[in-house]
């Protein structure tokens, strides 16, 4: 559903993703982790369509990103971690927009307001996002990524700024679309949180990857038995003395 081949992200001379593959099934969440700098934004970037690949090809639903891009991102989601949302549009409105560029009015009203309900908004669907807090913005932005059904969903940081609340419910929330089979993935900082959540992680650094498996298969690979995620990556990602 999600096919990364090689992926290269160059500017000028440096390199913020080099030589990245990856591949995530209908039905998997899988984790990307790293250090500040390690090009897991950048290459979330790549994968969205927002930047173009220097080399290598990414795939969505089988078709190429940048080959294909109206039929590729027709099935992909985008949550970045700072949601870029039009102030001057009502919550309803926002939702509406993006049901309309991506041709799914037909059942906008049914899943908007289970999605309003879901995400504590709909107190809020006729004020502007102009007038929304950062959480609630948060929450907006994972409720357009919802509206119109994609199966391959991306997350950048998505609980950062969310209550306690309303990161369960986006925990929940990205289960329920795993179980639904959707190809998913997330970047975050919150190991724990990737631990319980994740079906698998890839690890990079310096835009490269070191790892990726199961927790049990990162233990067994880096002969560290019965240690918790956290633990193996600090232990890939330290610094060379």
């Amino acid at each position: 559903m999600l096919q990364v081949s090689r992926l290269v992200k160059q500017y000028k001379k440096f390199r913020a993703v080099d030589d990245l593959s990856f591949t995530i099934s209908p039905g998997e969440i899988v984790g990307l982790l790293g250090p500040n700098g390690a090009g897991k934004t950048t290459a979330l970037r790549c994968v969205s369509g927002i930047l173009k690949p220097t080399e290598g090809s990414i795939l969505i639903n089988g078709y190429d990103v940048v080959l294909d891009q109206a039929k590729a991102k027709s099935g992909l989601a985008f949550v970045p971690e700072v949601p870029s949302l039009y102030e001057l549009l009502t919550v309803d409105e926002h939702l509406r927009f993006v049901a309309m560029c991506f041709d799914t009015l037909d059942r906008y009203e049914e899943l908007r307001d289970t999605l309003l309900e879901r995400y504590d908004l709909n107190e809020k669907r006729n004020h502007l996002v102009a007038t929304l807090s950062k959480g609630m913005r948060q929450k907006l932005s994972v409720a357009c990524a919802l509206i119109h059904n994609a199966n391959v969903l991306l997350f950048d940081e998505p609980m950062i700024g969310i209550d306690p609340a309303g990161a369960k419910e986006l925990k929940d929330e990205i289960v329920r679309q795993r179980d639904n089979g959707s190809a998913i993935l997330i970047s975050t900082h919150l190991l724990d949180t990737a631990e319980k959540l994740c079906d698998r992680v890839i690890i990079v650094a310096k835009g490269r990857k070191l790892a990726e498996g199961t927790l049990e298969q990162l233990q067994h690979l880096s002969n560290r038995e019965g240690q918790s995620l956290e633990q193996i990556f600090l232990a890939l990602t330290e610094p060379e003395a």
